[in-house]
């Protein structure tokens, strides 16, 4: 599991119950540290599930995969990835959805197959069963050989708000104040922030 903080300059890296801590100089050299541990993990095992994150934060991650494909260094011929969340009510041609920020971000420039890239889809007509499916495929392609996750404003993982507990299934979330202030940044207006998102839970996500 890799938790990315941008603001505080630390990059974890989590193997079972031990935990690694790296201060970097900068946000570039999180980026680069970051990458170096995928790429070393796609190197490993070639079919590996990839856990994608969204977010400003991990963007410098995803441009120098991008550059690695682009010099020949990785494939993601046989690389499956699981996305953590995405927003209930959006398109994935609307630009400020998750899937459209992913492929924009990453999956338009390298060699990964359609049927590999995994999404919530957030305008499914019955949203309980969205999230049994995706239980159901983690389950299926799973386990997340690595995992990368950001830390919101007020410490959501995925949108896995701040709770007394969390929930251990994929499920739907109302999202708090704070993270929808947080978001308004990528909308016209924070009336266009979408209230309500899909997100894996904490069970899949420490897995």
């Amino acid at each position: 599991m890799i938790l990315l903080q941008k603001y505080l300059k630390i990059w974890y890296n989590v193997y079972g119950d031990r935990m690694r801590i790296y201060e970097v100089e900068n946000y570039e050299e999180l980026s680069k540290k970051c990458a170096n541990i995928i790429v070393a993990q796609m190197l490993l095992n070639p079919k590996s599930v990839l856990g994608l994150a969204t977010g400003s934060t991990p963007i410098g991650t995803y441009q120098i995969l991008k550059e690695k494909f682009e010099l020949g260094e990785i494939d993601f011929k046989n690389i499956k990835t699981i996305n953590l969340d995405e927003y209930i009510g959006l398109d994935k041609n609307n630009p400020q959805s998750y899937d459209y920020f992913m492929r924009e971000n990453l999956f338009n420039y390298v060699n990964i197959k359609e049927n590999n890239i995994n999404i919530p889809n957030g305008t499914a007509k019955n949203l309980e069963e969205e999230c049994k499916r995706y239980d159901n495929l983690i389950d299926e392609i799973g386990p997340i050989d690595i995992q990368i996750l950001g830390i919101g404003n007020n410490g959501h993982i995925g949108f896995n708000e701040p709770d007394t507990k969390f929930t251990h299934k994929t499920h739907v979330v109302d999202l708090k104040k704070s993270t929808i202030e947080a978001n308004k940044r990528f909308f016209n207006s924070i009336s266009d922030v979408p209230k309500k998102a899909i997100t894996v839970g904490v069970d899949a996500i420490m897995t």
